[in-house]
């Protein structure tokens, strides 16, 4: 059976993830508390009920049992199956914006607490399961399509075995990608946006996938980074790291950082990488 544990900061979106989970095959199960998980899965195995794919939430609404979750990740057995763990999150100021727009109420908001402060509290909380996780996927920027995009590509992009490589291209503008395990920045190479028939297209285009690549320190630098990706791809495998995200970032998100990570991904995946390719702000308006 494979077991996935959904967790993360309240708001970043795990009802959702469990929602498109359920699409592509999972059994979920919403605030299953700890101390149930070990009977729950004998369930899932009782022969001729047997599931193939489940997927728990389990999260701060759980009170002190959640404490029980945190502390069995650092012991051998705590769970007693094998299972990977899946963390939402999100900037605290979409957090805020979110919960201020549902009119929810934060499952750690005591009385005459602030919001803010419930946030900081669950941040502080999380923080060695976020460390523990073998997928960190942040909604801060991420569309429902997006989100459904990347479980999908997690959850049945191939060997479950092999690590997961996320090949992102970003705008600085609007801020870097929290999940991201390696940045690049091309804001050094000379900018499509100046050139007025290219400025509302991307790097998914030719022409612009060719202005781009048409310098030779554009070129160069591809080079040394594709080198210095197949140094430290095998370094990552052999610290079993589940998933690595690769960010390239420009000035909006549109052009030169689009190009990159399309060419970096792309020989990837020639190389028989599990590897998934996305555009987090290649939709949004062209910046200098």
């Amino acid at each position: 059976m494979e077991l996935v544990m959904v967790t993360g900061m309240s708001g970043a979106g795990k009802s959702q993830a469990i929602h498109l989970l359920e699409d592509i095959g999972f059994y979920c199960v919403d605030n299953l508390p700890p101390q149930m998980i070990g009977k729950f899965i004998e369930l899932c195995e009782t022969p001729g009920e047997e599931l193939n794919r489940v997927a728990i939430v389990v999260d701060v609404r759980g009170r002190g049992m959640f404490l029980d979750f945190i502390a069995s990740l650092h012991e051998p057995g705590g769970c007693p199956r094998k299972y990977k763990l899946l963390f939402l999150d999100a900037e605290d100021s979409v957090l805020l914006k979110r919960y201020k727009e549902g009119r929810r109420r934060h499952p750690l908001l005591e009385a005459g607490g602030s919001l803010q402060e419930a946030i900081a509290a669950e941040r502080q909380l999380l923080s060695p399961v976020r460390r523990r996780a073998d997928y960190i996927v942040d909604t801060s920027q991420t569309a429902v399509s997006q989100l459904r995009e990347q479980l999908v590509q997690i959850f049945t992009g191939g060997n479950e075995q092999a690590m997961l490589v996320q090949c992102m291209s970003f705008g600085f503008k609007h801020g870097l990608p929290s999940e991201a395990d390696l940045v690049f920045d091309v804001r050094c190479l000379p900018n499509p946006f100046y050139v007025p028939e290219l400025r509302e297209h991307t790097g998914l285009e030719e022409p612009v996938r060719r202005y781009v690549m048409q310098f030779p320190q554009s070129r160069e630098l591809l080079e040394r980074l594709e080198a210095l990706i197949d140094f430290l791809l095998p370094l990552y495998v052999q610290e079993g790291k589940s998933q690595l995200v690769i960010a390239v970032g420009c000035t909006g998100g549109k052009h030169r950082s689009v190009a990159f990570a399309q060419a970096i991904g792309s020989r990837l995946l020639e190389q028989g990488v599990r590897a998934v390719i996305c555009h987090r702000d290649k939709d949004k308006p062209a910046a200098r």
